[in-house]
């Protein structure tokens, strides 16, 4: 039996694939692009538990096809257009509502059809909204406030998993993910704006000045090796007490504080404080307060491995060893 991967080939999604295939899963990665070498290298060893196939989550035909082609009895629906910037919200209304919903509806369809053991849809701490300072701690029972359209697509396909799950006795879960960084970061068709870890590290190994601002803003960031070990938990778990769980570090990191244990792991690394465009974030979600990961804690005794200095240093090093330069 295999486990159904959407969104493989993207940022979180091949973390996802390695830690399954580390894992022992035999994984059927479905996603608009085939592997290039970076992916190929990153899954290393773990390359050969693999099958990629090209297709797009909005053909239904295609994705019905999965069924026949492959036996599948796990999915984990990671397929997403990502948009945090309200630029691209403004101009790609339509696809983010189209790939975020239709798609999900598509996968669930699939697991209705094929009865899977376990579907987990991989959605977003953006549900929750801008909601309060970095003081103000968000659980699964904080009320969701969505603002943007990825968070109101998101918390949507939350609802449609669950509903699936109860019409059609699946055995259904929803993770919500605090802000990822990590290895296999980088511009795609479905993912355009990265990160201040992306930037600052990209800078740092090309020996360039370290362009920095926003110093005080701050966010939930989570390694994402330890996202892709809280999702594979979530979807081994011979019993889920809850159908819905938050995936992070929990804690709430400035840039500054980054930037500091950046510096001490890159120590000849010059930065230039430049003030914020505009005096301020375009950054969507940029004020919500850190996930609490205490149910996925007491129900499966999952925690992270990685505080932020582990993760820094770990994938500094993945962007040196994978020569990974942009």
């Amino acid at each position: 039996m295999a486990t159904l991967l959407t969104g493989g080939t993207g940022f979180v999604g091949a973390n996802i694939l390695k830690e399954l295939a580390r894992s022992g899963h035999d994984v059927v990665c479905f996603d608009l692009n085939g592997p290039d070498r970076l992916l190929e290298a990153f899954l290393g060893d773990e390359y050969s538990r693999v099958t990629f196939v090209q297709g797009d989550i909005l053909d239904r035909e295609k994705v019905e096809g999965l069924g026949g082609d492959h036996r599948i009895d796990k999915i984990v629906h990671a397929a997403v257009y990502t948009v945090n910037r309200v630029e691209l919200e403004t101009s790609r209304s339509r696809a983010v509502v189209d790939i975020n919903i239709e798609g999900t509806t598509n996968l669930l369809e699939l697991a209705r059809t094929l009865q899977v053991n376990r579907f987990v849809y991989v959605s977003s701490g953006a549900v929750y909204g801008a909601a309060g300072p970095g003081d103000q701690t968000l659980n699964e029972d904080t009320p969701p406030a969505p603002q943007n359209l990825y968070g109101i697509t998101k918390y949507a396909s939350e609802m449609l998993t669950r509903r699936y799950g109860e019409l059609h006795r699946l055995s259904t879960a929803s993770v919500r993910l605090s802000t990822p960084y990590g290895p296999m970061e980088r511009v795609t068709g479905h993912r355009a704006v990265m990160s201040v870890f992306y930037d600052w590290t990209g800078q740092a190994v090309r020996g360039e000045t370290i362009q920095a601002e926003d110093l005080d803003q701050g966010r939930d960031y989570t390694y994402v090796a330890d996202i892709a070990g809280g999702i594979r938990t979530v979807l081994d778990a011979p019993v889920l007490p809850h159908d819905l769980y938050n995936i992070t570090a929990g804690i709430w990191l400035t840039s500054r504080e980054i930037l500091a244990q950046l510096q001490q792991l890159a120590p000849s690394a010059q930065v230039n404080e430049v003030a914020a465009a505009g005096g301020q974030s375009h950054d969507v979600a940029a004020s919500r307060g850190p996930l609490s990961g205490h149910r996925l804690f007491n129900d499966l005794h999952w925690t992270p491995n990685y505080d932020l200095r582990a993760g820094l240093a770990e994938y500094l090093q993945w962007r040196r060893d994978a020569d990974f330069l942009d």
